[in-house]
């Protein structure tokens, strides 16, 4: 079992994306993650008020996504990250539940091995390969603090809006039931085609890409 986490602040944040598309999010920081990170929850939908919450709710719908500044924040087109957190907050704002904003720059590298990573990926490498080159595993994320974070907010069932099958085991290792998967959208482009692919592939994350078969 995960170590125990507890709330430190929640506060009330209205947000506004570039197309327009706006909500308000329950924001919440957290004391005794085990990385020492600083990772955010929010709470959307019926999840922003929790004096509204009904006596048994409805299982929560959550996203953990890794942070990505050249996604999220600037629109880099090399890979999925932005439009994924834009559809994760307006779906989870629809049903309920909560986006869990994870610290893991680069599947957990950083932002300049990323960016290393990227230039490798340039010379020929695939982005699984590039993080191996750099000295790095695949995919170094523990989502550990995901499972506190959810602990936290007293919540032990969980519909996963994920495409990666990591996360719904690691989750399930510590004792965050999935009792859904729900998949995200593609967000094909001619940028990011080949990193989509090897993630189908290498990564066996459920994308429903017209060039990759079984």
């Amino acid at each position: 079992m995960h170590p125990i986490a507890t709330i430190r602040t929640q506060v009330i944040v209205p947000i506004r994306f570039p197309d327009g598309y706006a909500t308000t999010a329950r924001v919440y920081s957290f004391a005794g993650l085990v990385d020492g990170r600083e990772h955010l929850a929010f709470g959307l939908g019926d999840r922003t008020d929790p004096a509204a919450v009904p006596t048994e709710p409805s299982v929560p719908l959550v996203r953990p996504h890794s942070e990505c500044l050249t996604g999220d924040v600037f629109g880099s087109q090399r890979c999925d990250c932005g439009p994924q957190l834009r559809e994760a907050v307006e779906r989870i704002a629809e049903r309920g539940g909560y986006l869990l904003y994870l610290r893991q720059e680069g599947r957990g590298i950083g932002l300049y091995a990323k960016l290393a990573a990227y230039a490798l990926q340039d010379a020929g490498l695939d982005t699984y390969e590039a993080n191996v080159a750099l000295g790095h595993r695949a995919d170094e994320r523990d989502y550990t603090v995901a499972a506190q974070m959810l602990t936290a907010l007293g919540v032990d069932r969980v519909a996963l809006l994920s495409n990666n099958p990591d996360k719904c085991a690691q989750l399930s290792r510590h004792g965050i039931a999935v009792s859904e998967r729900v998949t995200t959208g593609v967000f094909l482009s001619a940028a990011n085609a080949d990193y989509l692919a090897v993630k189908a592939t290498r990564g066996e994350h459920a994308l429903d890409l017209p060039f990759v078969h079984d």
